[in-house]
């Protein structure tokens, strides 16, 4: 009988530390490496660039000034952009975020142009250069576009927006400089 109660006190001590386990690790999810890369674009940036003579927009300058925060439980970066371009006033609202299962950056966005965005560009970081690749509806037609930015230090970046065309070349829409200010 005794080594009954034994085996019975052995048998709850193990599942309730299997439960104690279970319960330590089903806490709230802790945001991963590549999430905490997100954080480079926390803060305020000011942006210039030259628009190139393109399908969706007339040649000329653009700048733009973006407060990036992160949204609640560090999973994801939202920045509130506002700038001119050679389309007028702008205003715009990005939305960065890292997907877990596919390994890749993602990129949701939208502004006051009119053009909204049909798919969600995912992007990949090698060294100092991310890289967001897209195929989307635009104006009817399907296009590739790229959007690629390289840190240059903790304070600047370059970028690039990029289509391809019909046999597949890569033709710059868009380049800049973004620093961050105080």
């Amino acid at each position: 009988m005794r080594a009954v109660g034994t085996v019975i006190v052995a048998s709850t001590l193990v599942l309730l530390a299997g439960a104690a386990a279970v319960a330590q690790s089903t806490g709230a999810p802790q945001p991963s490496l590549e999430h905490q890369k997100l954080g480079y674009f926390v803060g305020h940036w000011k942006s210039e660039g030259t628009v190139k003579e393109n399908p969706f927009m007339p040649a000329g300058k653009m700048t733009a000034t973006d407060t990036c925060k992160w949204f609640e439980g560090g999973f994801a970066v939202v920045c509130e952009s506002e700038g001119s371009g050679p389309m007028g006033p702008m205003k715009g609202l990005g939305i960065m975020g890292y997907n877990g299962e596919e390994k890749v950056y993602i990129y949701y966005g939208l502004d006051n142009t009119g053009m909204t965005m049909t798919t969600v560009p995912r992007g990949t970081v090698t060294g100092a250069e991310w890289v967001y690749d897209d195929e989307s509806t635009m104006g009817g037609k399907k296009i590739k576009s790229r959007y690629a930015l390289t840190e240059v230090s903790p304070t600047e970046y370059t970028f690039r927006w990029l289509m391809a065309d019909e046999k597949g070349a890569w033709i710059t829409l868009m380049e800049g400089t973004s620093r961050k200010s105080k």
